[in-house]
């Protein structure tokens, strides 16, 4: 495929940004975004429109749209299973309801987007920016997730069996993990998923579900577990200073947590 002088460009300044932020962690991340200026065309355009997706979905076969700019595109709904959108700037676009089972989302653009009930089940999410995306009721079942989420709204969202650990194979480029910091996850399903050395602080998780998740190392300092349930969960490591719990879980599942002294025991 011969890309636009415009197109290598911006893939390049969007390359350049996303190892920036790999080498510095996502503990550093936000701070990066300080630097990068959204009112830019790469950040701010669309070189695509929703039609020429849907033709390009009509000729079948996989669809590579890793590196283009389709910020604020209304995709809701669409099929886009197994779409290559590495790279792809999808800043403030709307995927309600699309369906992006085994996509690769791999340092994709999606500050504020909209992905309110999209499936994304065993879909590759590696160095994502998704702070203050809207996810609600979304699928993340068996997804590897090493992105941003930072204050996105995940209520209801499934992450069953998903992948949020550390990359500890990665550590020359900082630790890449799942960094749901300030995130809203009330009502969230994480059975079974492996959250170990994932950021959880101050995550407002009222009522989820970590039955036979993983969370040894995790940082969850100052969230809110109030209601959630603990069943089988490994919480080794599990930082919970200042974190809101129930007191059955203090004496239970919750008991070889670490600064488990310091949580607010309801």
């Amino acid at each position: 495929m011969v890309r636009s002088s415009f197109q290598v460009a911006a893939l390049r300044r969007a390359s350049l940004v996303a190892a920036a932020i790999l080498a510095l962690g996502p503990a550093r991340a936000q701070d990066m975004l300080r630097d990068v200026d959204l009112g830019q065309p790469a950040y701010s355009q669309a070189e695509m429109t929703r039609a020429d997706i849907e033709a390009e979905l009509n000729k079948g076969g996989p669809l590579d749209l890793s590196g283009k700019s389709l910020n604020g595109l209304d995709l809701s709904g669409l099929d886009l299973t197994s779409v290559n959108l590495r790279a792809a700037r999808l800043v403030r676009a709307r995927l309600a309801g699309a369906k992006l089972d085994g996509a690769t989302l791999d340092q994709a653009w999606l500050l504020e987007a909209d992905l309110t009930g999209a499936s994304l089940v065993g879909a590759h999410v590696f160095a994502a920016q998704l702070q203050r995306a809207r996810a609600d009721g979304a699928d993340f079942s068996r997804a590897r997730i090493a992105g941003d989420l930072s204050g996105a709204s995940l209520r209801g969202a499934k992450f069953t069996g998903a992948d949020l650990s550390a990359d500890m194979k990665n550590q020359s480029m900082g630790l890449m993990r799942a960094v749901l910091r300030m995130a809203i996850l009330e009502g969230a399903n994480f059975e079974g998923a492996n959250l170990m050395r994932a950021d959880l602080r101050y995550a407002h998780a009222a009522g989820a579900d970590f039955t036979k998740a993983s969370l040894q190392g995790a940082d969850a300092a100052g969230a809110d577990f109030t209601g959630a349930n603990w069943t089988a969960a490994q919480t080794q490591g599990l930082d919970l200073d200042s974190a809101r719990i129930d007191a059955a879980a203090a004496t239970g599942a919750l008991k070889d947590a670490q600064n488990l002294d310091r949580a607010r025991i309801k």
